[in-house]
């Protein structure tokens, strides 16, 4: 999973790698490029459950990002694999229920460090989930992207300085 070079490595991880990850995974490589830091950080996503290997993100989820000139269509959805964990610098957990399964995954404290929430990034929704808008309409989706790209860009505001000064 990790590269062998010392990239920043973030991964997204929601439950089925089909609607909250693939947004952020998006939101995060944009950042990312416009930074111009696409050598310095990897970004990747996936989900606790293996329901959708393979498939594409959320058709709801595509048309969300899609409205706000984002392009999602080459995600192909992936199951987390806790042997990755030590090749990661920081795993992205929507809720607090992936947090916990991703953290009781991980066999160190280093490795369960590394496990955060995304919006304890966002001081307007500090230690808030992320809900899930599977189950929802086209605005729910949508409402759950702006909570993704405002935490999203706290997170990338956090780690630019150390990215800039090329520590990892």
């Amino acid at each position: 999973m990790g590269p062998s070079d010392d990239r920043f490595t973030v991964c997204f991880v929601c439950t089925g790698n089909i609607c909250r990850s693939p947004m952020a995974e998006v939101i995060f490589r944009e950042l990312v490029d416009r930074a111009g830091l696409v050598g310095r950080v990897s970004v990747s996503s996936a989900g606790t459950g293996d329901w959708h290997v393979g498939e594409r993100a959320d058709a709801r989820t595509l048309a969300a990002l899609e409205r706000r000139g984002h392009d999602g269509s080459r995600h192909r959805a992936r199951q987390f694999d806790p042997a990755w964990l030590p090749s990661i610098d920081l795993v992205i957990a929507f809720d607090r229920s992936h947090e916990r399964i991703l953290r009781s995954w991980a066999r160190t404290d280093d490795d369960r460090g590394k496990v955060r929430l995304l919006t304890s990034f966002d001081p307007e929704r500090a230690s808030l989930d992320v809900p899930d808008p599977y189950y929802s309409d086209a605005a729910m989706f949508d409402d759950v992207l702006s909570t993704i790209e405002r935490a999203s860009r706290a997170l990338f505001a956090q780690i630019l300085p150390a990215l800039r000064q090329g520590a990892s």
